[in-house]
């Protein structure tokens, strides 16, 4: 079956069937049903590559995250996903094992498909970019990376602040014996709440002893590396991860090895993901807004927006620190 079709059945012509299918411009209710009645009767099925905006231009938006495997970036993208198909847009889907290689790949073969957009979630990057995606001219979001620019908009976190809050409320607990869990310490967000702990804990008067060590990430990199903390004979009194996914392997650890949380170890998260409210005990930990990300991505990429896209503009959101029962006061 064919548009054409669609449109005779309909009695209409195929611009109307292409903006009902793409829910693009408003149509009367009595034209839209009669649309749809038709596409109903005859069973046809839209080709999805090539459902474009009027003018052109592709209903589908690429999406590219760090680590699908990590709750952080799957909730993103669900965020953004659930609001672009609520829209009419399609969404094409990349993970780059946080690779900046994999990261020029995935963009050129999006924008190789002509997509409407692009928003990549992710925190490694590559130089090339920036101008690769000025010279392609498609509307770009980045998050935690990247320059704003003509057709790139930034979103980012103050991740500084967030960290500050985590030492802040251990060190007001006495803490003076702390680790560090983190991951991917050369890249942007995840380096600069390493960073951010490092600074803290070397300007605190007592000195605080502290401990820093990496894995993947991942729960199974979280317990490798509260395993290697432990094993090395420093006993911390409070365990700061770089994301909730990681201290949930860090949690399991430490419950092998007989200690308790937080009684004998406090440990914090970063992210706030779903599952840190779940865990036992439930992690405290920095909300990093998801929804709001990706919902703010999509508005940024649209193409059949009322107004002019706003263009070159870079987004900073403010962490919440959340308190829960994986934190109490250091043991002596």
């Amino acid at each position: 079956m064919s548009l054409e079709e669609v449109a005779r059945l309909a009695k209409v012509s195929t611009s109307t069937v292409s903006r009902v299918l793409n829910n693009v411009e408003p149509v009367k209710n009595s034209t839209r049903a009669r649309v749809l009645k038709a596409v109903a009767e005859l069973k046809y099925h839209p080709n999805l590559h090539a459902r474009t905006l009027a003018g052109g231009r592709s209903r589908t938006l690429g999406v590219i995250v760090s680590n699908l495997a990590n709750p952080f970036f799957f909730d993103v993208f669900e965020s953004l996903e659930s609001t672009a198909l609520a829209a009419g847009y399609d969404v094409m889907l990349a993970n780059t094992g946080y690779e900046p290689e994999r990261l020029v790949t995935s963009i050129r073969l999006m924008i190789g498909r002509r997509v409407a957009g692009l928003a990549a979630i992710v925190s490694e990057m590559d130089p090339r970019l920036i101008q690769l995606l000025k010279d392609a001219d498609v509307p770009t979001v980045f998050y935690d990376v990247g320059q704003s620019g003509a057709n790139i908009t930034t979103i980012g976190v103050n991740y500084r602040r967030g960290m500050e809050k985590v030492m802040d409320y251990l060190h007001m607990l006495g803490h003076q014996r702390m680790a560090f869990v983190g991951h991917h310490g050369g890249l942007k967000p995840t380096g600069e709440r390493q960073k951010t702990f490092e600074d803290i804990v070397s300007r605190y008067d007592p000195p605080v002893q502290f401990l820093i060590v990496p894995g993947s990430d991942s729960m199974e990199g979280g317990q490798q590396a509260a395993r290697e903390i432990l094993d090395s004979g420093f006993r911390p009194t409070a365990i700061a991860c770089v994301n909730d996914f990681m201290a949930i392997g860090v949690l399991r650890e430490l419950r092998d090895r007989g200690l308790r949380v937080p009684q004998d170890v406090s440990v914090t998260g970063f992210d706030n993901i779903r599952l840190s409210q779940f865990c036992s005990p439930p992690l405290t930990t920095v909300d990093i807004p998801r929804g709001r990300i990706g919902a703010t991505a999509f508005e940024y990429l649209r193409s059949d927006r009322d107004q002019p896209r706003p263009e070159g503009q870079s987004i900073v959101i403010e962490p919440e620190f959340i308190v829960r029962d994986s934190v109490s006061v250091a043991r002596v």
